[in-house]
């Protein structure tokens, strides 16, 4: 008759790392799958919009106008990087560009009012999805899992993380 072999405490360790990778190789195709269902309004259709427009949408929506150098340290790009973006966004007349009452010199970007609904239309279930999955969680526990998304993106970007 053969025993069951022990396991030490590194196997257990990683075979539920293992599990849970093998979960989430499942999981991610669907939420990705799900994400890109997510009709765009129709207003918005022709205008060719990329993730990289929805990132600036999304903060200048949840957190209302900002200069080009407040969205490029939310985006961790570089200032021109947001100016090509926003220029593109506003040819489209997604947003606009206005002065700073307070200093001249600096630009203001904003969602173009015309297009507020249609941008809070797109960008509202996928809001309100995360709330309702981050809600149930301490703050710690929320902030584990964004530095656990965070890691995940360094490491299949072969980037180094911080």
């Amino acid at each position: 008759m053969s025993t069951p072999k022990a396991r030490d405490a590194g196997e257990d360790q990683a075979s539920g790392v293992d599990d849970a990778v093998r979960a989430l190789l499942l999981l991610m195709p669907r939420m990705v799958g799900r994400a890109k269902k997510i009709p765009v309004p129709e207003a918005l259709q022709s205008l060719a919009l990329a993730p990289r427009h929805l990132s600036l949408l999304s903060y200048l929506l949840f957190d209302g106008p900002m200069t080009v150098n407040e969205l490029a340290a939310r985006l961790q790009v570089a200032p021109t990087t947001v100016s090509l973006l926003v220029g593109d966004l506003s040819r489209k007349g997604i947003v606009e560009r206005r002065e700073d009452e307070a200093d001249r010199r600096r630009r203001i970007i904003a969602i173009a009012a015309d297009q507020q609904r249609a941008i809070t239309a797109w960008l509202a279930p996928g809001a309100s999805a995360w709330r309702t999955a981050l809600a149930p969680l301490t703050p710690d526990q929320r902030q584990m899992f964004i530095d656990t998304l965070l890691a995940y993106e360094a490491a299949v970007s072969g980037e180094e993380q911080n």
